[in-house]
Parts: C-alpha cells; sequence; structure tokens
C-alpha cells in the first residue's frame, strides 16, 4: 500500500474518531483511539517510536517520539492545542528527514471541523 494510500484511510479513522468523541480531550487519548482504528483496519502501528538523533555519525538518544508510525511508512503526529504553530510542521518535516521517510500528517484533534486541521507533509528527500 502506498503512503497516499495508508493517508488516506488514516485521515477517514481520524474524521470518524473526530465525530464521535469530539474535541477536548488529551493527545494520548486520540493517539490510543487512532492506533486501535488502524489496526482494526489492519495495518502495523506502532506508538511513542524513539527517534534517535544522529550528528556526524554519532547516534544521540535525546527523547524525540514518532507518536504514530504506519506501516513503517506513514508518520502521525498528533495534536489538541488551539492553534498549530509553525514548530509543529517542522518537527514532522525533521522526523520526516531522519526517519528517511516520504509523508507525514499532522493532524489537531481540538478543533471544530477536523478537515480543516489535518496537514500533510511531505519529504522530498
Amino acid at each position: 500500500m502506498t503512503e497516499n494510500e495508508l493517508s488516506f484511510k488514516a485521515i477517514g479513522a481520524a474524521i470518524d474518531i473526530h465525530r464521535r468523541v469530539g474535541p477536548g480531550l488529551l493527545e494520548s487519548a486520540y493517539e490510543n483511539a487512532l492506533a486501535y482504528e488502524l489496526r482494526e483496519l489492519g495495518f502495523s502501528v506502532r506508538q511513542q517510536v524513539a527517534m534517535p538523533f544522529v550528528y556526524k555519525a554519532v547516534k544521540q538518544e535525546v527523547g524525540y517520539r514518532i507518536d504514530l508510525l504506519v506501516n513503517n511508512k506513514l508518520i502521525i503526529e498528533i495534536k489538541a492545542i488551539e492553534l498549530l504553530a509553525p514548530v509543529h510542521f517542522a518537527q514532522l518535516l525533521t522526523y520526516l528527514k531522519l526517519s528517511g521517510l516520504k509523508l507525514g500528517l499532522l493532524i489537531n484533534f481540538n478543533s471544530k471541523t477536523l478537515k480543516d486541521s489535518i496537514h500533510r507533509v511531505v519529504n522530498n528527500l
């Protein structure tokens, strides 16, 4: 399955979750719900995946964590905040670059209409 097909399914699952529970929960609640839904769809989902930082060939564990990694192809970063800031987009792009992956989704569940708070971020490698 391509990154685009994965993201389409993930967006559908996120919208379904948001319709059921709405905004106002903690990020961890949305993360667990989305992981559950994606696993139910048959995807491999890893949560809170450590993202090492490699500088001059030295691997450093500095506490970076990917919220969801789907089929080892798609990174999903989940937020439940009032407004996304440029740093949230930069964070996801950095995770994509460090992992060598092409596509990520930045989803802010703390919104009235979720479709306006889902952002695709592409790593042009």
